[in-house]
């Protein structure tokens, strides 16, 4: 457990990737890491020579970029196979054709399942037998040049139409949108997914890929950039919300932005704290600048209210905005000093898997500051700012607008 040792999951990493670096043949991955912990892109192309190609230069150049760790990518995962290549001038003149060949390859490799073949009778049903070569033979290909593919004047042995020989072949083929792809990953050691991306595709090897060969919309790199689009929708639709339940609420379409004046405020502080302490900007800081979008605009709320409050008693409005601030500033800041006592646990990252939640509470803190300290500065003057100009020119227009309507 995380409490129990002195060490971090990073360096423990490191120093198992140390030792295992001299075996040849090894490969290691760790797969147990928090968000943005990797970088996988995927590659896409017809050729399949073009592509391995491509990926491993782009992980070549992936592996110069400081600090990132381990570079794999599924291009280099090769097992051996018996590779069957058919002649066709020999099977013509043999009577053979391709569909044959193919056929015998199948049955000597997978089987075949015939309802000429025999089946094993049970109690209640029968069992298909699946006949196929002893799996000592699949590895010799003396044996499959042996069998034997009917021709014109009979069986041929499979030598006579077509090349046997050994090759190395990719252990898996993977295809997106029907198209072959290869993955390449990387180990971000904690570096930021946005700046290692930016590094990597700027890179002579990105930048000059093979014709046919392309990057595509895939992987960690489509993750972070659907991330960031998904926060904005959520972010306007939240901003919208809001602004809709304060219309309702004072009537008057001016006082709802002069309360959402201060959700601005909490950017500056969340992402100043987050890269004081080393955080990256990841979901869980997007969750924290979601939360900051409530608390700052109740803050704004409690001061705009009193101030309404104050000028509707008969208070001038400057005197209506000191009055609230300073009556008003006691509640905001003791909601700060709750809500961030809250979140201190999970800044520390306490509790299990605590590093994952830690960017939500760095984000919300250093929101909270800022929030806190500016909304008493730049509410108020928001505030007088837009009850000037709707007292100077907005409400002049709308009353040369009804004298000309009842006018007319």
């Amino acid at each position: 457990f995380a409490e129990d040792r002195d060490r971090t999951s990073a360096e423990i990493e490191n120093d198992v990737r140390k030792a295992l670096m001299p075996l040849p043949g090894v490969r290691a991955s760790f797969v147990a890491g928090g968000p943005g912990d990797r970088l996988s892109m995927a590659i896409g192309g017809k050729d399949s020579e073009q592509l391995s190609l491509a990926a491993q230069e782009i992980a070549a150049a992936i592996r110069t970029v400081p600090g990132v760790g381990s570079v794999t990518t599924t291009a280099a995962l090769l097992r051996p196979e018996i590779v069957i290549r058919p002649d066709p001038a020999r099977a013509a003149d043999l009577g053979v054709s391709t569909v044959d060949i193919a056929d015998a390859a199948r049955i000597a490799t997978s089987g075949d399942v015939t309802q000429r073949l025999a089946k094993l009778n049970l109690a209640e049903r029968q069992v298909p037998i699946r006949v196929q070569l002893a799996g000592s033979s699949l590895a010799d290909p003396a044996v499959l040049r042996q069998l034997r593919v009917p021709g014109k004047s009979g069986p041929v042995p499979l030598s006579a139409v077509a090349d046997i020989t050994e090759g190395s072949g990719p252990a898996r083929i993977d295809r997106l949108n029907r198209e072959r792809t290869v993955t390449v990953s990387a180990e971000l050691n904690g570096l930021p997914l946005g700046d290692v991306m930016a590094k990597v595709r700027s890179m002579p090897a990105m930048q000059n890929l093979p014709a046919g060969v392309r990057i595509l919309p895939a992987g960690d790199s489509e993750a972070f950039v659907e991330l960031f689009v998904g926060f904005a929708l959520a972010l306007l639709a939240g901003i919208a919300s809001v602004y809709i339940v304060l219309l309702l609420l004072f009537h008057s379409g001016t006082q709802p932005l002069v309360i959402l004046a201060a959700v601005p405020l909490c950017g500056g502080g969340a992402f100043g704290l987050l890269l004081l302490t080393g955080n990256s900007l990841s979901l869980p800081s997007l969750i924290g600048l979601l939360l900051l979008n409530g608390i700052a605009v109740k803050n704004s709320i409690l001061i705009v209210d009193y101030a309404i409050l104050g000028e509707r008693a008969g208070l001038s409005r400057d005197e209506a905005l000191i009055d609230a601030c300073r009556k008003r500033a006691r509640p905001v800041i003791m909601t700060t000093l709750a809500m961030g006592a809250g979140m201190l646990p999970i800044a520390l990252g306490l509790g299990a898997d605590g590093n994952f939640r830690t960017p939500l509470g760095v984000s919300v803190i250093g929101g909270l500051i800022t929030s806190t300290l500016l909304s008493l500065v730049v509410v108020p003057a928001a505030y007088s700012a837009v009850a000037e100009i709707t007292e100077k020119r907005i409400r002049p227009i709308f009353s040369r607008l009804m004298s000309h309507a009842a006018g007319g």
